[in-house]
């Protein structure tokens, strides 16, 4: 089962390499001859005294001895050296509609090639994929996928983008980087979903060859990060403070608890600083709870209270607020600021129209941010 860390409470206990969505994939074919494929030097690192070394790549900035490994347990020191043992190395792959992150202003209708690997910075108490994103790499089964050999299948099943999902991209950067790099070559685009927990020099990298970026934003309250999510939030809104300077296409979703994160003062304070920081038209998604892993004594979110977050939102001015996990709600759609008629009729992950013409409003030709063709 792997050595005893501090994730010993979980229990892996039926975690599967998932390629139901893909069943023709000849897995035999993407396996690699060496003994540990996954397994290669980590970037974002410097070396310390006693061959330690101090990971650079999220703001843990972790010390680690010889033998050891970072907070994230997918980072080995291996004699001085600092390795990546996830490179490649996926528990999980799918294709998913975009509209599942959710990105809805990023190639609407389409679907991505969706992967991840085991692993994780943080360590919320909510996770909806805490048997991968909580274990060890040993503990879950994985196998080996190049970046060409998922480029390719991108375009073998015809999906445009490949996203980074599921657990948390940051801790597979090296794998991020590669990917989406050669995934231009082969005319694929790449987005990552995060929780924006990560230092500038490699977030700065990553939107050198990421076309768009989702933020998981847990709160607005620096107390939950502490004791909710186990991170921190000033790096998170360091973050996308620096894709809005980048210029890459970036959302924003927030998980409504409640009695956690449902404060509507909260909520308007958040508002303000998307409004001052970040500007109006960043989408923010409110995405409904539901009891999971370590929360399981809450009920699901209302209804109202998520209408009550948009509401607050859309008061403040931010023009594209969206409602998630309610399939049918009028705010899964997409409306034009301007004319305030439906631009994106939505139902769950279904696109049913879409009236954006040349990136505009084809009933007032007002111009809508997003990624559109």
């Amino acid at each position: 089962m792997g050595k005893v860390t501090r994730r010993k409470f979980i229990k892996i206990t039926s975690v599967g390499f998932a390629f139901s969505a893909i069943p023709s994939l000849s897995v035999s074919s993407l396996l690699a001859s060496t003994k540990e494929p996954y397994v290669r030097k980590a970037r974002y690192y410097s070396k310390r005294e006693n061959n330690a070394v101090q990971c650079h790549l999220c703001p843990r900035h972790c010390y680690v001895l010889e033998g050891n490994r970072g907070y994230c347990d997918v980072r080995e020191n291996r004699k001085g050296e600092y390795y990546t043992l996830v490179y490649g190395r996926l528990v999980a792959i799918h294709i998913d509609p975009i509209e599942k992150k959710p990105l809805f202003h990023f190639l609407p209708g389409t679907t991505a090639l969706s992967v991840a690997t085991a692993g994780c910075n943080v360590d919320c108490k909510f996770c909806q994929n805490w048997n991968i994103s909580q274990a060890l790499p040993e503990e879950v089964p994985s196998k080996f996928v190049s970046p060409e050999n998922l480029a390719y299948l991108a375009n073998k099943y015809k999906t445009p983008t490949i996203a980074f999902t599921y657990t948390e991209p940051v801790v597979f950067t090296e794998y991020v980087y590669d990917c989406a790099s050669i995934g231009k070559d082969f005319n694929v685009r790449s987005v990552m979903i995060s929780n924006g927990f990560i230092n500038k020099k490699p977030m700065s990298d990553l939107c050198n060859v990421l076309d768009a970026v989702k933020i998981d934003f847990k709160s607005f309250n620096p107390d939950f990060y502490k004791k909710i999510v186990r991170g921190r939030l000033k790096p998170v809104l360091d973050t996308l403070v620096l894709l809005k300077e980048k210029g890459i296409w970036y959302e924003m979703v927030y998980l409504v608890i409640p009695t956690l994160n449902d404060n509507p003062q909260e909520i308007r304070e958040m508002s303000k600083w998307i409004l001052s920081n970040l500007g109006p038209d960043v989408p923010i998604h409110f995405t409904r709870f539901h009891p999971e892993y370590l929360l399981t004594n809450l009920p699901p979110t209302p209804k109202t209270t998520l209408e009550t977050a948009y509401k607050v939102a859309k008061d403040a001015g931010i023009n594209y607020v969206y409602i998630g996990n309610i399939p049918g709600h009028p705010a899964e759609s997409t409306y034009c600021p301007s004319c305030g008629k439906i631009l994106i009729n939505r139902t769950g992950y279904y696109v049913k129209a879409t009236n954006i013409k040349n990136g505009k409003c084809k009933f007032c030709g007002q111009s809508i941010p997003g990624v559109w063709k």
